[in-house]
């Protein structure tokens, strides 16, 4: 799960803003959890010990020291926390500012996975959304991103599974408060 952005279209640390009975980077945490898929990681910036205090046990903390100079630097930390993981031979990447993302989306790109996937993208009404799931063949081209580049840099370099998510969840993400109100607006309904 990334959550080091520096939010800057949001007032305030946007991963603790509460939605409904919790903060919105817990939605998507427990949404990792909850697909059983283990471990689960969470990505947070060089100052985070509030964030790191919201978030569930079980959940490995990761910091990017240099989550300022974009996306492929939480992606990096990711990668190498999970390097020395032997057993895990892909990551599913959430974002921690995507709320609606159910635990399916992560089980089908496991599954995906499974049947020989090494880069899936979750699909919603046929648009690429995330989460995305790299397999560990693919991590030495993570290493190389640069600046605010994420996992879609690698889609234009090696063949793509999309995997159907649309019945799983919403993909829309929170990057201002009118984005929060909405997001808190869907999960009434």
């Amino acid at each position: 799960m990334l959550a080091a952005g520096t939010s800057t279209r949001f007032q305030g640390t946007k991963q603790l803003a509460p939605l409904g009975d919790r903060p919105l980077l817990r939605w998507a945490v427990d949404a990792a959890m909850a697909s059983g898929l283990r471990p689960v990681v969470t990505v947070v910036g060089p100052r985070s010990g509030a964030i790191e205090a919201a978030l569930p046990a079980g959940v490995d903390v990761v910091r990017a020291a240099r989550a300022r100079h974009g996306i492929s630097q939480s992606l990096r930390a990711l990668v190498r926390a999970l390097e020395g993981w032997r057993q895990v031979g892909a990551v599913c990447v959430g974002l921690g500012d995507q709320p609606g993302v159910g635990a399916a989306a992560y089980q089908r790109l496991a599954a995906a996975y499974d049947a020989g996937a090494t880069l899936a993208v979750a699909t919603y009404a046929g648009q690429r959304r995330n989460p995305v799931l790299i397999a560990r063949p693919l991590w030495p081209r993570v290493a190389e991103l640069r600046g605010d580049v994420g996992a879609r840099a690698l889609m234009e370099q090696v063949t793509v599974t999309e995997v159907d998510c649309t019945d799983t969840g919403s993909p829309a993400d929170v990057d201002t408060a009118a984005d929060l109100e909405r997001a808190a607006r869907e999960m009434e309904q």
